[in-house]
């Protein structure tokens, strides 16, 4: 892949010594980088190296007459191809999340139409503040791709996550994001979210899901280069910019998404679906009358995962998902040979592990293989290493 333009957003960082190598392993690869810096970023490195390597005008100021004489932070934003931001300081990452736009990295960052990519690094206490993880929440949320932090040793003398990813790292994962990574040409069908399904047209029966896990799955398959078709029951989180979101309530209306998407290459069926519906909902709000308690008459619903396993277009890989409250991996071994799934992600939901509607999970993955225990991690991180294990797979 050649002839992208990367507009590189440097911070103010001690990695911004590592832009300087970011920007000629881009160009060695035949990219356009057209670097924009921070104020604070000018303290780590020059201007003026940075224009060497990069062949081109630095800028800096959002009220540069010259520049903005033709609204130049407007053709700046919307003339890349991607938007990499590296390193991504706290304090960037804070004025993204809060939608601020007091110079010109922040009004670039807010006016491109363009993906953006960042690559967060600062010290461990402050990639561990509940603040910052607040913020990249939101940034998740808002289809904000994101490579590393990296676990190390710190240029403060402490370790752990806030180191930025190494430039080949941060390459990858900027082809990945131009549509160029290894999953690119795949059609892949996540399901995410709880379904409600209705008792009366006030009360519906659900689960405590987020939609968080399948939205990450999603966020990582973008990443990779997967075109995405992304259907969804009313969760929490919103649902990732650039797939083809598809939203529905029910069970039944989930199974009509999943059967209408055509030429499916993986299914990821990381919705948590409600098992019964009403046999019939009321079509008026059910109320206490004195005669004592409504009888309500359940029905199976119908199982999503057992029918596109025996469905004549079933995708060539299977990924289900197995919440579970006990013998968490005996039941979700028995559940993946009963569906016909070719993995199940199993993990255990009860109260005490704070995983369903959380922020982190803690998952085996079964296959033929066997049981394969993954430790407890961030749901996004569960999400990039499912990911990679389908690129791994796919690549066999």
């Amino acid at each position: 892949m050649s002839g992208k333009t990367i507009l590189l957003v440097i911070g103010g960082g001690i990695a911004a010594f590592k832009s300087l190598d970011l920007i000629r392993r881009l160009r060695e690869r035949g990219h356009r980088v057209v670097p924009v810096l921070t104020k604070a970023a000018t303290e780590f490195v020059t201007p003026l190296s940075v224009s060497a390597l990069a062949g081109e005008k630095v800028y800096q100021d959002l009220f540069d007459l010259n520049d903005e004489a033709e609204m130049g932070h407007i053709e700046l934003s919307r003339a890349a191809d991607l938007v990499v931001v590296a390193p991504a300081t706290a304090d960037l990452m804070a004025k993204m999340a809060g939608g601020h736009a007091n110079d010109l990295a922040s009004t670039l960052l807010m006016a491109t139409d363009k993906r953006v990519l960042l690559a967060p690094s600062m010290n461990v206490r402050m990639w561990e503040h509940a603040a910052t993880q607040r913020n990249l929440a939101t940034l998740q949320q808002d289809g904000i791709l994101f490579s590393g932090p990296n676990e190390g040793d710190m240029a403060c003398g402490e370790f752990g996550f806030g180191r930025m990813s190494e430039p080949m790292e941060i390459v990858a994962a900027t082809e990945a994001a131009l549509n160029d990574g290894p999953l690119n040409g795949t059609h892949i069908l996540v399901t995410s979210g709880p379904t409600h399904e209705p008792i009366d047209p006030v009360r519906y029966i659900a689960n405590r899901s987020s939609g968080a896990q399948g939205t990450a799955i999603a966020q990582a398959l973008l990443a990779q280069g997967a075109q995405v078709t992304f259907v969804t029951g009313p969760a929490d989180v919103a649902s990732p910019m650039g797939t083809n979101v598809v939203p529905v309530q029910t069970a039944a209306e989930m199974l009509a998404a999943v059967q209408a998407a055509q030429n499916v290459d993986i299914g990821v069926f990381a919705a948590a679906v409600a098992d019964w519906r009403m046999a019939t909902a009321a079509d008026q709000k059910i109320k206490k009358d004195g005669n004592g308690l409504p009888v309500l008459e359940f029905a199976e619903n119908p199982d999503i995962l057992a029918t596109v396993c025996g469905s004549e277009t079933r995708p060539k890989l299977v990924i289900g998902f197995a919440a579970e409250t006990q013998d968490v991996v005996a039941t979700a071994t028995a559940k993946r040979l009963r569906k016909g799934c070719d993995w199940i992600v199993a993990n255990d939901v009860s109260p005490a592990t704070g995983i369903m509607g959380g922020a982190e999970n803690d998952v085996t993955l079964i296959s033929d293989a066997g049981a394969e225990d993954w430790p407890r991690m961030g749901k996004d991180q569960v999400a990039q290493r499912l990911v990679q294990k389908i690129v791994e797979t796919l690549n066999d």
